[in-house]
């Protein structure tokens, strides 16, 4: 990891930390207080042939046998920011992130049926 100074003033530089999860970063202290961020180097190119969130949400979920069981409708991360989620169409199920497997344009939810996922508690948000 690479560590750079800022002072207020600076541009603030912010980089993901990208493995499936995603860090933000904000500029907040007193003016003229040096602070430190941690930054990650990351291969562009690899990155690039990702899954954006704008195109994982909304995307259909099937199971190993290739059966539509719902729809990505939101991604979520937890308070610390460390653990992501998705939020299903199917119960309004929340699942976490590291269960979802991506292949050949696909959102794949292993084990998943819509059985198992409508008997899962609905996940209701906290905040509007």
């Amino acid at each position: 990891m690479n560590r750079a100074m800022l002072t207020n003033g600076s541009a603030l530089v912010c980089a993901a930390l990208l493995s499936t999860r995603a860090g933000l970063c904000t500029s907040a202290g007193a003016q003229g207080t040096a602070q430190t961020v941690n930054l990650v180097t990351v291969e562009v190119q690899k990155l690039a042939a990702g899954y954006r969130s704008s195109r994982v949400v909304g995307s259909s979920v099937v199971n190993e046998a290739g059966e539509t069981i719902g729809k990505v409708d939101d991604l979520l991360a937890s308070p610390d920011g460390k653990q992501p989620y998705a939020v299903l169409s199917i119960g309004g199920t929340l699942v976490s992130y590291d269960t979802l497997r991506f292949a050949e344009n696909k959102v794949m939810l292993p084990g998943g049926t819509k059985d198992s996922l409508n008997k899962l508690s609905e996940f209701e948000y906290s905040m509007p």
